[in-house]
């Protein structure tokens, strides 16, 4: 039996294959490959292939052709076959190489009866090698006629149909390899990412900066706000952390005597994920001595200005639905200043504490429970909570208070504050860069300051750094020091929304495993087609399960009555920023507004396993502020204890309910 697997079986078009008829097509691909292997033409004995043409170049090359016209060039093409024609005599297919397509037309008389027959049981997805001549067909088309057919590797699952439009497009993230495939423009995004990357290089060699590599594993992890991922060196019986940062190695590298230095590294951090944040990601940091957070700043805007009128020939781009313009010359504008624009409160016209916090009160603001409640704090507060959302063209925001920047030199017009800028664009940062400390003793006051909020239960507060101290005291010169989120350039650069288009293979949560037996079965029989076996239900102990006691006192019916409990759909789902409890849910509740709810379940889920789910919440709550964010309502969850430790399960239910089911 031969299938025809151009035509979806199924009678919907936006329905995969069912999984029989999966199975099928994955049995006859491996019965094929037996038969070849069995004739003594195994495909994955062959080692190499001479390519030497490739599809772009073909069809440029050749472009003046007319209609029918011939040519006595001979190609080498390989590369994926993603469709083909049979009509009997003759066929055509398409061929996929790293350039694009390029048509094939292959006849019997041509390359053979024999090789014809075995082109004809090829499959879409196979990786093939072929030699021809270049023409354009009748059509118009350039094409290859074929004198020769070689597969080079079995491609023993079938190609989805509509691999972009599947429900679960998570999928696309954890088989990257198909995504590529069935979405050639996804390539386009790698490409500009390398090409910025390759700019950024350029950028900074030309001004004769040295590229350098620092160490990933840390005996203490600093650099940033962060929480670290730990894990244990066995030699040396020590427990280590993967860098949070590349700062504290690169200012060591200053003191040194190496004036200008960069790293483009991998960063690791262990915290929540959202459509900005993953938990590891890329970033540029570069160092230059005799230099400030001024020169930071026009070589932040020199490599992304520059690297969008290179790569995108223009300095607009589009992205989360704004109009950016890149063009230089970005806006500037001190803390103090952008919070006086957007909120209306002047914090240069305060300096008491107590005033500062009542102001940030008085505009709904709150500071963080382990903050300290100074001038400093509430500035920022209102900055974080009130004003970055509104930042969409480029902007530099400039002169951070001393409490959120212990790394960073005081401003010596007023030493509340710091020469720190971080450079927002369409709500995000993108950039921060300091004029970098290097008073040895203040830098020991500041490493003290963040143990103490460390003692208090702040796990991203910076550790102490006695090396890095002592590196300090053999005098580092006045530096100019900046890192930037190269996954976030790459978003702005091409239009994406999420991280994780950026990211070859971002994290994942696991898709479950089969039973181990299950596993070695389907290994001994990969050929094996049969119906999914019945699910067998998990046994769970419930024996060390304390539950609250219920409650004595009654509730009359009518006061019950009035909260209305309501089935809401997840669209969207993130980490509040500046909080370790709090997620921030954006519902569906069937009224065509979306509900925005706060709850503090993060220690229990990540953000994007609970996004496609059907919740419980109460909707008739009065709005209450959250972190700055008003939130409407509450997620119903369920809460116990084993052996003292508290358990919550979120109340999760079947997803064929529609959004606003009322409870009852």
């Amino acid at each position: 039996m031969e299938l025809n697997e151009n035509k979806n079986p199924n009678p919907q078009q936006d329905q995969e294959l069912s999984e029989k008829a999966y199975n099928e097509l994955v049995a006859v691909r491996r019965d094929k490959l037996k038969a070849l292997q069995e004739a003594g033409n195994d495909p994955f004995q062959k080692t190499k292939y001479p390519q030497d043409a490739f599809a772009a170049d073909i069809k440029k090359e050749y472009d003046y052709l007319a209609a029918e016209e011939e040519t006595d060039r001979t190609v080498c093409m390989a590369g994926r076959m993603m469709s083909k024609r049979v009509m009997g005599k003759a066929s055509f297919a398409d061929l996929r190489d790293a350039s694009g397509n390029i048509q094939l037309y292959v006849r019997r008389d041509v390359i053979g009866e024999e090789e014809y027959a075995g082109f004809k049981k090829l499959d879409i997805g196979d990786v093939i090698g072929i030699k021809g001549q270049v023409f354009r067909t009748k059509m118009g088309e350039i094409s290859i006629r074929c004198t020769e057919v070689v597969l080079l590797a079995k491609s023993l699952l079938p190609l989805p149909e509509k691999f972009h439009g599947l429900k679960d497009q998570e999928l696309r993230y954890r088989q990257r390899y198909v995504d590529l495939i069935m979405n050639p423009e996804v390539r386009r995004t790698f490409e500009i990412r390398s090409r910025f990357i390759r700019f950024m290089r350029s950028y900074l060699d030309q001004r004769n900066y040295m590229e350098v590599e620092t160490p990933v594993l840390n005996t203490i992890a600093g650099g940033a706000a962060a929480r670290p991922f730990i894990t244990h060196h066995n030699t040396l019986d020590l427990d280590m952390y993967m860098r949070i940062a590349t700062e504290l190695p690169l200012k060591r590298l200053i003191v040194g005597g190496i004036d200008r230095v960069y790293e483009i590294g991998r960063i690791f951090r262990n915290e929540g994920m959202d459509p900005k944040h993953n938990p590891e990601f890329t970033t540029v940091e570069l160092y230059q001595a005799y230099a400030d957070f001024h020169d930071m700043m026009d070589i932040a805007e020199g490599i992304l200005s520059g690297a969008a009128k290179e790569i995108l020939g223009s300095y607009q781009v589009k992205w989360q639905g704004e109009d950016i313009d890149l063009t230089p010359g970005w806006r500037r504008l001190t803390m103090v200043d952008a919070v006086k624009e957007y909120t209306g409160v002047d914090f240069g016209a305060i300096t008491d504490d107590a005033e500062a916090v009542a102001a940030a009160k008085a505009i709904g603001v709150e500071l963080a429970d382990t903050a300290d409640k100074t001038w400093g704090n509430a500035l920022y507060a209102c900055f974080d909570q009130k004003v970055e959302e509104q930042l969409i063209q480029p902007t530099f925001i400039t002169m951070y208070p001393v409490e959120v920047s212990p790394l960073t030199k005081r401003s010596p017009e007023d030493p509340r504050l710091t020469e720190r800028f971080e450079l927002f664009i369409c709500h995000s940062e993108l950039a921060n860069a300091y004029s970098e400390l290097n008073d040895p003793i203040d830098q020991r006051a500041r490493f003290e300051k963040q143990l103490e909020l460390r003692d208090r239960g702040d796990d991203e507060t910076e550790m102490m750094d006695e090396d890095f101290l002592t590196a300090l005291e053999y005098g580092m010169p006045p530096t100019g020091g900046m890192g930037m989120g190269i996954d976030r350039c790459v978003m702005m650069l091409t239009g994406s929304d999420t991280i994780r288009e950026v990211i070859l293979f971002p994290t994942m949560k696991p898709l479950d495993m089969p039973k181990k037996q299950e596993k070695a079965a389907a290994k001994a029989e990969p050929a094996a087609v049969a119906e999914p076996a019945a699910a067998v239900a998990e046994p769970i102990d419930f024996s060390k399960v304390e539950i609250e006691p219920l409650f004595a006192d009654m509730v009359d019916f009518e006061t019950f009555s009035k909260s209305d409990f309501r089935a809401v759909k997840v669209k969207a789902c993130e980490a509040v920023k500046k909080s370790k409890k709090l997620l921030n849910f954006t519902l569906d509740d069937g009224t065509g507004t979306d509900r925005t709810i706060l709850s503090g379940i993060h220690a229990y889920y990540e953000p994007e396993e609970l996004v496609g789910k059907t919740l419980i919440a109460i909707t008739n709550l009065p709005p209450r502020k959250m972190m700055g964010i008003d939130s409407c309502g509450m997620i119903i969850s369920a809460v116990h204890h084993e052996e003292g430790v508290e358990k919550l399960h979120c109340l999760m239910v079947d997803e064929h309910i529609p959004a606003g089911a009322k409870l009852y």
